[in-house]
């Protein structure tokens, strides 16, 4: 299945029936005046999260989604049937917005919720409603009103605790198969990962977190270089954010200082909501470097970030320290109160196509 974390639809919602002008004519009965019946209510467009769908590529292809009109009253004090409403099922996580305005229709958060996207014309009145005693033969009626119509842009952002972020080939798809049961794409050329990656992180039976990957960065994503900074909305909903970093480069004339403080500019650039979020450094490739080394590497970076900033040196391909890393994050999240439920959030991360998601030791 392709992932598709965008998409641009319109939906159009029923016309309400017209109402009827219609008269009592039956045999003996005289003046048996107006019975016309109201029209019925046209459809509406919903959307519905359903943690049982990864992706919106069911709306890259069927762009027009039109709910039908309901039926014209009739004679007999008959109204017209309601037309069905219209229901899209949705990833949870789902972010619905006008097209025309921007402006935010639903945030879909958690497996049920329901959003009326398009609602339907109502039914027009029958003469039924217009007799009087001044008034015995009405023939006034109405017509149902039109539906809703809206252009919409589809926006997935999946539910994550911890997301990953760093260059190309620094080791965030091995770290994410390191701590959880997830199945990235690994090799040793830059940008294997071309979507985000989930995977749920079990500390013990009862404590778990979610991790979000998404494919690596490089400097001026901001601009379009390399596969842009199109996934960082992924990373939009999480707590926390470990910025991985390779601290063993074969390229010895590398600034990974440099490099890290151009992956953040590109924080800056996309959503200073985004930058603003907490970031771990975490020093990958530790088991490639001496003592010495080593030292200098974390020393670096605690100078650059201050007394306070949380660093730790693992090697996610040995599954060193990523034990600890672990551990740390579902402390923080358990002091923070940010521990996401273990509801539709972590049961849609469970059963992502793009995670080959089932809940792993690490």
């Amino acid at each position: 299945m392709k992932f598709i974390d965008e998409a641009k639809i319109e939906v159009h919602a029923g016309k309400g029936g017209d109402g009827s002008a219609s008269f009592r004519r039956e045999k003996y009965i005289p003046k048996g005046g107006p019975d016309g019946g109201d029209g019925g209510r046209g459809g509406s467009v919903w959307a519905v999260a359903d943690r049982n769908i990864n992706t919106l590529v069911d709306y890259r292809f069927a762009r027009i989604h039109r709910a039908k009109g309901g039926e014209q009253g009739r004679g007999s004090d008959c109204n017209g049937k309601g037309a069905d409403d219209v229901v899209l099922r949705v990833p949870v996580g789902t972010l619905i917005l006008d097209k025309e305005t921007g402006e935010r229709i639903a945030d879909l958060t958690h497996h049920g919720e329901r959003a009326l996207l398009a609602q339907g014309g109502k039914g027009g009145l029958g003469n039924l409603h217009y007799k009087s005693s001044t008034n015995r033969t009405p023939r006034q009626f109405t017509k149902g009103e039109p539906g809703e119509s809206r252009e919409l842009h589809l926006e997935l952002k999946i539910l994550a605790d911890i997301g990953l972020l760093g260059y190309p080939n620094a080791g965030k798809s091995t770290f994410i198969r390191s701590v959880s049961a997830a199945r990235p794409k690994v090799a040793d050329y830059p940008f294997t990962t071309l979507h985000p990656n989930l995977g749920v992180v079990r500390v013990d039976d009862e404590r778990s977190f979610v991790i979000a990957d998404i494919p690596g960065l490089i400097e001026g994503a901001a601009e379009g270089a390399g596969l842009g900074h199109q996934f960082l909305r992924h990373l939009a909903r999480t707590h926390l954010l470990l910025h991985i970093i390779d601290s063993a480069p074969l390229d010895e004339e590398v600034n990974i200082l440099g490099q890290a403080h151009a992956l953040v500019e590109e924080l800056r650039k996309y959503d200073e909501g985004l930058f603003n979020k907490p970031r771990w450094i975490i020093l990958n490739k530790a088991d490639l470097l001496d003592d010495q080394d080593r030292a200098a590497v974390r020393a670096l970076f605690e100078k650059d970030l201050g007394p306070g900033a949380r660093i730790f040196e693992i090697s996610a391909l040995a599954s060193q320290g990523t034990r600890e890393v672990c551990y740390a994050i579902m402390s923080y999240l358990e002091e923070q109160r940010l521990v996401r439920p273990r509801d539709d959030a972590a049961d849609s991360a469970q059963k992502s196509a793009h995670g080959n998601m089932e809940p792993g030791d690490h």
